[in-house]
């Protein structure tokens, strides 16, 4: 899903389909624009639209209208809609619908640079429509206790016809070779990257990959947010951990660490070890552990490769957090200590060994009916170390 969704951005556009870079203020034509004065690049917002009503093409109307109509085609894009309904206002949503994909086409076609009014407005239009409260999680509505995320009926966004459009807009806006990150960056701010990471909570599994997408492209691209969204995500972390053990992005914000930890420079930065620490091994706590087990495992292994010394730690960590009565979730454990091992040096594992081996010999004394499951584990772990078991009891 991560690749078809970066790939969905490449296709190609029709010369019809192509708008004259003076829309941007910065074609040939854009002197055609009347009224010169210091402040003759910036288009006059127009006044707000009452109804819903369909508009030229930009190819249709004259280059000295097309700023006006842009920022009129974003009113349009403004107008929220009840999707509970399918059969209410219909005409006015597939109008809206329609005006969001020539948005698209025009950003994703790099006519030129969009000018900085245009910018603001159009991430402001974006965040009138994303920004939302999310509805309330499906164990919320009943009062019952939280259960796995992945038994749960999958959730859908009524408005995801048009909601996905709007997140292809805000894609292409931060991918754009014409985007300027020195503009953009006034406009997707810290507020907006924390409105983010709050719908990273959707239950729609479509909406976390498109903000996954996102905002590792805004990761990658504004690299004055940096610290700002590991920061945020850790609390996001810590939030979860030792609060409410309840959200829908866990999964997807440790894809996106795992690629940030594979590009962490050597020697690693203290700040990235207490993270490791203070967040990523305290995961391991948390009930629905086994829902992003695998995204998490990868971040951990990553930290070991980039730095044999944390070996120590993050087995011990492991040690810290082993489940007493939860076989399938000490068998996720098991699985992951076995890929640490592989990756640990002589010296660290001599740090460990004890404290590691009792615990394998009580998973070896495991009276739990799927105990042979958990042998299987421990032999391969044994021939991992290349040691044969003995008693540290």
């Amino acid at each position: 899903m991560f690749k078809k969704i970066i790939k969905g951005g490449q296709r190609k556009h029709s010369k019809s389909d192509s708008t004259d870079a003076s829309l941007y203020g910065s074609g040939p034509n854009s002197n055609a624009v009347a009224a010169p004065s210091r402040n003759s690049d910036v288009p006059m917002a127009p006044p707000p639209m009452a109804t819903v009503g369909p508009l030229p093409l930009f190819r249709d109307v004259p280059v000295s209208d097309r700023q006006n109509l842009f920022m009129r085609k974003l009113q349009i894009c403004c107008f929220q809609f009840d999707f509970s309904d399918t059969f209410k206002s219909a005409r006015e949503k597939e109008i809206k619908r329609q005006t969001l994909l020539e948005l698209v086409d025009l950003i994703q076609s790099g006519s030129g640079k969009i000018m900085e009014r245009c910018q603001e407005e159009m991430i402001k239009m974006i965040g009138v429509n994303i920004f939302r409260c999310l509805p309330p999680a499906s164990h919320e509505n009943t009062g019952q206790e939280a259960t796995d995320p992945e038994e749960d009926e999958a959730y859908l966004e009524p408005s995801w016809p048009h909601l996905q459009i709007v997140y292809e807009l805000l894609l292409r806006y931060a991918v754009s070779t014409d985007t300027d990150t020195k503009v953009a960056k006034r406009f997707i701010d810290h507020s907006f990257v924390l409105k983010l990471l709050d719908l990273f909570d959707s239950e729609d599994h479509r909406e976390r990959e498109f903000l996954k997408t996102i905002l590792h492209r805004i990761y990658g691209k504004f690299m004055v947010h940096r610290p700002f969204i590991r920061k945020a995500i850790n609390n996001i972390f810590f939030r979860f951990i030792y609060e409410i053990e309840r959200h829908s992005g866990i999964g997807e914000l440790l894809e996106i660490l795992g690629s940030i930890i594979n590009g962490f420079a050597l020697p690693m930065k203290e700040e990235h070890k207490l993270f490791l620490v203070r967040a990523l091994i305290p995961l391991h706590k948390p009930k629905p552990v086994g829902v992003y087990h695998q995204q998490l495992s990868y971040c951990i292994i990553q930290f070991v490769e980039k730095d044999y010394e944390l070996a120590d730690t993050v087995i011990r960590g492991l040690l810290k957090y082993w489940p007493l009565t939860n076989c399938q979730k000490e068998l996720l454990f098991l699985g992951e200590l076995e890929e640490v091992l592989e990756a640990t040096q002589s010296a660290e594992f001599q740090r460990c060994v004890v404290p590691l081996f009792r615990q394998i010999a009580r998973c070896l004394n495991s009276p739990h009916f799927q105990n042979w499951v958990n042998n299987d584990f421990d032999a391969q772990l044994l021939s991992a170390c290349d040691v044969s078991p003995f008693n540290f009891s």
